[in-house]
């Protein structure tokens, strides 16, 4: 019988410098869309996919990112006497039990390699997860809930993978595909972030990962690659030399990059839209914006 998946690493101790004066102070993972922080996003995915134990990599001044998932009786007692249930519930969601999450110091930015290394002690030899909150994912059912699923079949490692145009390729990692069985491919290779005309395929690898504890290994070992860090990717990569199993995993779903200010503007704008609250007066104000900025051109 396959171990299931129970643990997932958040790797959240980026500076988020491009966020910035705004992360000065805020951790950019509890920046929100609409009304939910990043993180919130990223948690509920988690949940969905039956994750037990959360493990977040986290640096110096990450705090608020901390307390946000403590609880908060005083102003759950003021929601409670007001009858303001809607709100209370909404609150409870952000409560983690006591020994459910764990907090794990990254102190040098050596890349996320690295940074799910930091975790190794709580993983011990189990599968795990990774998630990447900056990667927001919007489906009928969340993306790693789908790659759990398919996990369940597979074994091995498993990556989520998009189609990107060829030369977007040398942002992210891309497979080499060996076998393209639909939502499944075989992956024969993985390169991080090549150029246009050397990319493998244009399949990119997101911030979804299901990994075997053999990637930990590999990690221990590894000496920095591409920018100087310790890439994710290029353990991964290890596993395929090793001969052991690995999949890219086409998701459903609308993926948003909140890590750059477009893509977090775009899932602000998605997101709100799709509250029913919200989008009547929200689609006004863009037809109105949109007639106004025509008519001035």
């Amino acid at each position: 019988m396959r171990i299931k998946v129970t643990k997932a690493i958040f790797p959240v101790a980026g500076l988020g410098t491009r966020f910035l004066p705004a992360t000065k102070s805020v951790p950019k993972e509890i920046m929100t869309l609409v009304d939910r922080p990043l993180i919130q996003y990223a948690i509920d995915e988690a949940r969905e996919a039956g994750i037990k134990e959360f493990i977040f990599v986290t640096s110096r001044g990450k705090g608020a990112l901390e307390d946000y998932f403590d609880h908060a009786p005083v102003l759950e007692q003021e929601l409670r006497k007001k009858g303001k249930s809607d709100l209370l519930k909404a609150l409870k969601d952000t409560n983690m039990e006591s020994g459910a999450i764990a907090y794990i110091r990254q102190h040098k930015a050596l890349g996320l390699g690295h940074a799910v290394s930091c975790a190794q002690r709580l993983i011990a030899n189990e599968p795990f997860a990774v998630i990447l909150p900056d990667d927001v994912i919007a489906g009928e059912h969340g993306c790693l809930k789908q790659m759990v699923d398919a996990y369940e079949e597979t074994g091995g490692c498993m990556v989520a993978a998009m189609e990107v145009p060829p030369v977007k390729a040398s942002a992210y990692g891309v497979l080499d595909v060996k076998e393209d069985m639909g939502a499944l491919v075989s992956v024969k290779g993985m390169v991080e972030k090549p150029k246009a005309d050397e990319a493998p395929s244009n399949l990119a690898v997101i911030g979804r990962y299901i990994l075997t504890p053999d990637v930990l290994r590999s990690l221990n070992k590894q000496e920095s690659g591409a920018g100087g860090e310790i890439q994710l990717t290029d353990a991964i990569a290890k596993e395929i030399e090793a001969e052991r199993n690995v999949f890219g995993f086409r998701f459903k779903g609308q993926r948003y990059d909140c890590g750059s200010k477009a893509g977090f503007l775009q899932a602000t704008v998605a997101f709100a839209l799709a509250r029913d609250e919200l989008r009547d007066e929200l689609e006004v104000y863009l037809e109105e914006m949109l007639a106004a900025r025509k008519a001035a051109q």
